[in-house]
């Protein structure tokens, strides 16, 4: 079981994600989420995580797979990736400060332009697989701290639970 979660919360074109102020993603746009409290499901978690950052109670969110990653042949971790879906008229202002950073509304077409540096840097590879709904594993490797490879499988198995 993998540590951490991640949900990307749409609003028509729009994702909205956060700049972390702490590592490993400092200063890097990315999906809300974080790390599972003891006999949570990865579903439980990522609903308990959204709110506490954005305060934001969805009452669902779609499970999209897991990202993977490792280091120099050495597995560093992974998380469980969800998709939410919000009305286009949801009103949620921004940009809003928070205690984890800053919350932001990003255009999609943003997000995924070619050479964004302000995104985290595995973010171009799963995201457009998990907007389109598809159940992926995504396996990033990493060398010396920069990302070196790259491949999506079908999960053979759905690991959720309420």
């Amino acid at each position: 079981m993998y540590p951490y979660t991640i949900c990307f919360i749409k609003r028509g074109h729009n994702l909205l994600l956060l700049n972390r102020e702490k590592a490993p993603t400092k200063g890097l746009w990315n999906g809300v989420g974080g790390k599972f409290e003891p006999g949570e499901s990865p579903l439980a978690c990522v609903l308990r995580e959204t709110f506490e950052e954005t305060g934001i109670k969805l009452a669902d969110a779609h499970y999209r797979g897991v990202v993977s990653w490792e280091s120099d042949g050495i597995s560093r971790g992974g998380m469980y990736v969800f998709v939410a879906e919000l009305p286009e008229d949801y009103v949620y202002p921004t940009p809003l400060k928070i205690s984890e950073g800053i919350l932001d509304w990003k255009a999609i077409d943003w997000i995924l332009s070619e050479r964004n540096l302000g995104i985290g840097e595995m973010i171009p590879y799963y995201l457009p697989a998990i907007l389109r709904g598809e159940c992926l594993e995504h396996r990033c490797t990493f060398s010396n701290h920069k990302l070196t490879g790259y491949t999506a499988v079908s999960l053979s198995v759905e690991v959720l639970g309420s």
